[in-house]
């Protein structure tokens, strides 16, 4: 019996058969972002050009702006422009629905990509993040030796935040000695962060750790802790180029569970082709794995 294809196999098949597809010059690919002020979405935007050049593709990129409104309205002009594959990087999960559904009305595949949407999604390409948010809360555990006050940055409620922060309790709770004393939402946003971050130190004067849900938020955390003069640890979760070099330099940036922006989107992309031939394997799911950057390794990480 044959055995069915796994995600990289289609992955591989997808890619090597582009010069068939750019011979009629018809793709046409849109991607909406749920912002594109962030160097994590600009590498994947990156990785997408690339990939869609060596198509011949034509590419349709939006910024969202953490507007569900304006996402909706954004796809639908999108389909207005007779895109034939949608991959879609939702600000909210569930609000986006409605964009789902009329896309998929047009016969357009739809490929969410870093977090999931509600709806009838053909395939959802997105990190480990559970994962991602377990590795840096164990890190951070393990910094401070299983002993002290802890607290959460946390972000926008979107599948994979909820799940680094479902990740990162559960590596807390292994330690008998941690105590989680305060979460609050810093946006996901370097300013917004830092001013949540002072008050989290001013409120907490026995805090020795902090969890970042992305490094956006914790450059902005790390800015407040350096300002405090306090020894508190910070971890996180992205692989950003500057939260690499924070904890390249032996700042109080001591780890960040890195993902891979580029190979989802690549993977992303080779999944709705896959189906637009014709497979009949495509995978609703493709998992991406994270990686820990410490300052051990830190100088020959880059996304």
């Amino acid at each position: 019996m044959r055995k069915a294809l796994s995600a990289l196999s289609i992955a591989t098949v997808a890619l090597a058969a582009a010069p068939a597809l750019a011979q009629d010059g018809q793709l046409k690919i849109g991607m909406t972002f749920q912002e594109m002020n962030n160097p994590y979405f600009v590498s994947m935007k990156e990785a997408l050009d690339e990939a869609a050049k060596s198509l011949g593709a034509e590419v349709v990129v939006t910024d969202a702006a953490h507007d569900v409104a304006k996402q909706i309205s954004d796809v639908e002009d999108m389909l207005q422009q007779n895109i034939d594959i949608l991959l879609l990087n939702p600000t909210d999960s569930a609000g986006v629905e409605a964009a789902v559904h009329a896309a998929k009305a047009q016969n357009v595949i739809v490929v969410a990509v870093d977090a999931n949407a509600s709806g009838p999604v053909d395939t959802f390409v997105g990190s480990k993040n559970k994962d991602a948010g377990y590795q840096s809360c164990k890190a951070l555990a393990e910094a401070l030796n299983g002993e002290g006050e802890v607290a959460i940055l946390d972000g926008i409620p979107v599948v994979p935040i909820l799940q680094r922060v479902e990740g990162c309790k559960e590596a807390l709770g292994e330690h008998q000695g941690i105590k989680l004393v305060d979460t609050q939402n810093g946006r996901q946003d370097r300013s917004v962060a830092l001013g949540v971050v002072e008050n989290m130190i001013q409120s907490h004067p026995n805090l020795k750790g902090i969890f970042s849900v992305n490094d956006g938020g914790a450059m902005g955390a790390l800015a407040a802790i350096q300002g405090s003069g306090q020894d508190i640890k910070l971890t996180s979760v992205d692989g950003a180029p500057e939260a690499v070099q924070a904890i390249a330099e032996g700042t109080a940036f001591v780890q960040t569970t890195a993902q891979f922006p580029r190979d989802q989107v690549r993977v992303g992309l080779a999944m709705a082709l896959a189906q637009m031939w014709g497979a009949r394997v495509v995978p609703k799911e493709v998992p991406i794995d994270v990686r820990p950057v410490t300052k051990e390794n830190a100088a020959d990480f880059s996304w």
